[in-house]
């Protein structure tokens, strides 16, 4: 009761300064007339003053009081006029209005209350929001329990028959031999890349079992970001488990503390996501995937944490053709239009191929090239993110928009590349569909000897005779995941040498090294 009453005499209050300025007359301006007859009243004194004093006549005295007061007769015979006309608004309007403000301002406001307001909330003082939010925060659904409320997903398999047998038939195998590290491996990647999200998050989950202690902060973290993905955003209890034993291995990585400011926001916690997140976001860099995913919430984030005065860093780097300047070049002539696009298109290019770039910014860049007709340059720039985010399956469904758009996929996940796939017609790049085929069906330690057989050959093959830089990027990551590391660092130095010129090429190839963890 005290804060209705409360409520109602601020709301009065607010009307009635509202009614009063509406009631308060308007200083009327003086009218010309009532200063003319200042001026002749004055004037009518000085001619008195002039007579005592000699220096004029009573003759010229009396013309001069003739003409001023004829001169005020007509000053106020126009004051008159004015005063009987009037310029102010009618008072009657003026009540009516007045009235109607305070029956607005006061009824309005305590009937909208009920709808828009909590009636009945108590005031929350910072150490019980932080109650609050620690309960909201352990009494949360389970990642089982969030998937349950969730429609169900139909699991996906690639358009090309080849590749869905083999994907059926690895999945076969490793159910067979859910003990096989390598198989879970192959299994939780090619998953996620057909948008099976917590297919994929299974089969993580079995390699960071497998690895036990082992386990890298990047094995947790893909797991976690496999969960929130399938959860569609939600970050569980579970993933906030795996992010923790992540920043236990290492602290500073960028992808478990973004995640963990989520999962902050989700709970009621902006103080502390806003410091993880701002962190990030000066720390960089800007062509980190999640900068634009944080820029886009902070300013809010950083309002509900309290902090008024927060401005962000200043970006840097081309972005690319957005949406907005490619709208602003229909007004150009065709030749001109399509010039305009393509140099915007050749800076993000030489960025990406360079310096990398946000899932965003690939997407633009895939879907400008397919706005352009260059579907072969969008189909390898697709085919080089697919091996970029490969880890990082939330930012690679941003990234297969930008395929969608440019007519390479369609509106559902395309089919995966597999390990180390081989090419119909030419020289073969690695094992073939065929053989892995083959492989699936073979003892584990036999399938092993297959394919560290067909990566030998690959190496073999490129030591002699070359090859493209996705082939080279297919060896490094082959020979990192059968845990080769001295002669996946052999290949990467051998790519350079033949590819080292090449910014394209070179950004492939230094990409495969990232994900086998051979530079930062």
């Amino acid at each position: 009761m005290v804060f209705w009453i409360t409520a109602a005499a601020l709301a009065l209050a607010i009307a009635l300064v509202f009614a009063l300025t509406l009631l308060r007359a308007k200083p009327a301006e003086e009218h010309p007339a009532a200063y003319d007859l200042r001026i002749y009243r004055d004037q009518l004194k000085e001619v008195e003053r002039d007579l005592a004093r000699g220096l004029i006549d009573e003759a010229d005295a009396e013309r001069v009081r003739t003409e001023v007061g004829r001169r005020v007769l007509q000053a106020d015979a126009r004051l008159r006029a004015a005063s009987t006309t009037g310029s102010g608004q009618p008072r009657a309007a003026t009540l009516a209005l007045a009235g109607l403000v305070l029956v607005a301002t006061v009824g309005g406001s305590l009937a909208l209350y009920p709808v828009l307001g909590k009636p009945g909330a108590r005031d929350l003082p910072i150490s019980q929001r932080i109650a609050l939010s620690n309960e909201m925060r352990a009494t949360r659904p389970s990642q089982a329990e969030h998937m349950d409320e969730l429609p169900a997903a139909p699991l996906n398999t690639p358009d090309e028959e080849r590749f869905a047998d083999l994907i059926e038939k690895l999945r076969e195998a490793v159910a067979e031999r859910p003990d096989d590290l390598q198989g879970q491996m192959l299994l939780a990647r090619n998953e996620a890349g057909l948008g099976n999200y917590s297919a994929a998050a299974e089969a993580q989950a079995a390699v960071v079992r497998l690895r036990g202690d082992e386990a890298s902060a990047d094995d947790h973290v893909l797991l976690a970001d496999l969960m929130i993905t399938a959860a569609q955003g939600y970050v569980s209890p579970e993933a906030e488990a795996e992010l923790r034993r992540a920043l236990e291995k290492e602290p500073t990585n960028p992808v478990a503390r973004y995640y963990t400011g989520q999962m902050l926001l989700q709970n009621d916690r902006p103080d502390m996501a806003f410091r993880l997140w701002d962190g990030l976001l000066r720390q960089g860099p800007e062509n980190a995937p999640w900068i634009a995913q944080i820029r886009r919430q902070i300013d809010d984030i950083a309002w509900m944490a309290g902090v008024r005065d927060y401005s962000q860093p200043d970006p840097a780097g081309p972005e690319g053709p957005s949406a907005e300047s490619i709208a602003n070049a229909e007004d150009l002539a065709e030749d001109e239009r399509r010039d305009l696009i393509q140099n915007m298109v050749d800076e993000l290019n030489d960025k990406l191929a360079t310096e990398g770039g946000s899932p965003e910014e690939w997407a633009r860049l895939i879907g400008a090239l397919g706005i352009l007709g260059n579907t072969d340059h969008a189909s390898a720039v697709w085919d080089e993110a697919q091996m970029v985010f490969a880890d990082q399956p939330q930012m690679l469904a941003t990234v297969r928009e930008g395929a969608v758009r440019a007519g390479l996929l369609k509106t559902a996940p395309a089919a995966p590349e597999l390990p180390l796939p081989g090419e119909e017609g030419a020289t073969p790049a690695g094992p073939t569909a065929e053989d892995m085929e083959n492989a699936a069906q073979m003892p584990e330690e036999d399938r092993e000897e297959m394919i560290r057989t067909m990566v030998a050959t690959l190496s073999e093959r490129l030591a002699e005779e070359g090859g493209s830089a996705q082939e080279w990027a297919r060896l490094i990551t082959s020979q990192a995941i059968l845990g080769d590391r001295e002669a996946a660092q052999s290949a990467f130095d051998s790519a350079l040498a033949a590819h080292g010129d090449d910014r394209t090429a070179r950004a492939t190839i230094e990409t495969a090294a990232r994900s086998a963890g051979l530079v930062e």
